[in-house]
C-alpha cells in the first residue's frame, strides 16, 4: 500500500511529535512496561502526522530499548512498552559509548559528580535499601575470582549504590556508563604493579564507603568514594583532568 500525498509531504521532523507524545505518556505514568501503544493508524490520526512519521518514531524508541514491535495479530503484536525511561536512557548511553566512546577524563569527572552525590544522599537516608550493594560486596570476598569477575563486581557495586539512591536519572546514567567504566578499569588493571594488593585495598575501600553510609556520615562517604576512584585512576595510569585534585586519603 502506498502512502497518500499528505503523508509524503510531512516535514522530516514530524516523528518528534510522536516521540514526544509517547515519552510524555511514559514519564507521567499513562504508559508503563507491558502496555501496548495505539496502532499506527490511530496514532497518526490523533497527532495529525503521517504513518511514516509514526513508524520512524517507533524505530527510535525500539533502538532506545523502550519498546519492542512485532508484526501480525494477537497479544504479542504491535508496539509494547518494555522498559521505563530509566532503561531507555541507559540504553542510549550504551549506544553512544559503542559508537564513539567517551574520553576517560570526562568519565572520571562524571563518576565523581554522580557517585559523591549518591553516597551522600544514601548517608542521609536511614531507610536506604543497601542489600544489593552488601551482596555485591560479599561476592567480592570470594578468593577464586578471576580478574574479569572482580572488575565486573567492582563496577556493579558502584551501580548498586547509584540505584539505591532512588534517583532514576543518576542510576540510569551509571548503568549506561557501566560498560565503558569496566573497559577502562580493565585496561588499567594491566598496568597495576601489584594487583593482589590493589584488589585487597579496593575491597577494603568498598567496605569503608558502605560503612560511612550506614553510620550516616555523608561527608566521610563523599571523601572515601572520591579517594577510591581517584587513587585507582592514579595507580592504573588512567588520564584525569589536569586540574583534578589529588587524593589525600592514601
Amino acid at each position: 500500500m502506498t502512502e497518500s500525498a499528505s503523508e509524503q509531504t510531512v516535514p522530516a521532523r514530524a516523528w518528534r511529535v510522536v516521540l514526544d507524545k509517547i515519552e510524555g505518556d511514559l514519564l507521567e505514568g499513562r504508559l508503563g512496561p507491558g502496555d501496548r501503544l495505539q496502532p499506527e493508524r490511530e496514532l497518526a490520526a490523533t497527532l495529525g502526522v503521517g504513518r511514516s512519521s509514526v513508524r520512524e518514531a517507533l524505530r527510535v524508541l525500539e533502538v532506545m530499548g523502550l519498546i519492542r514491535t512485532a508484526t501480525g495479530s494477537g497479544p504479542t503484536s504491535g508496539a509494547i512498552v518494555t522498559a521505563t525511561p530509566q532503561g531507555g536512557l541507559a540504553q542510549l548511553l550504551r549506544l553512544q559509548v559503542a559508537a564513539q566512546g567517551f574520553p576517560i577524563p570526562d568519565v572520571y569527572e562524571t563518576r565523581l559528580l554522580l557517585e559523591e552525590w549518591a553516597v551522600a544522599h544514601l548517608a542521609d537516608r536511614p531507610d536506604a535499601a543497601l542489600d544489593d550493594a552488601r551482596a555485591t560486596l560479599a561476592a567480592m570476598e570470594e578468593t577464586n575470582l578471576t580478574l574479569e569477575d572482580f572488575l565486573a563486581l567492582d563496577s556493579q557495586f558502584h551501580v548498586r549504590l547509584a540505584e539505591a539512591s532512588g534517583n532514576v536519572v543518576v542510576s540510569a546514567t551509571m548503568a549506561g556508563l557501566r560498560e565503558t567504566i569496566e573497559s577502562y578499569i580493565r585496561a588499567g588493571a594491566a598496568r597495576v604493579p601489584d594487583w593482589a594488593a590493589t584488589s585487597t585495598r579496593l575491597r577494603h575501600e568498598h567496605g569503608e564507603i558502605l560503612a560511612a553510609i550506614e553510620r550516616g556520615d555523608a561527608a566521610d562517604a563523599r571523601r572515601r568514594v572520591r579517594a577510591h576512584i581517584t587513587d585507582y585512576y592514579a595507580d592504573a595510569g588512567l588520564p584525569v583532568p589536569t586540574d583534578a585534585p589529588a587524593s589525600t586519603d592514601r
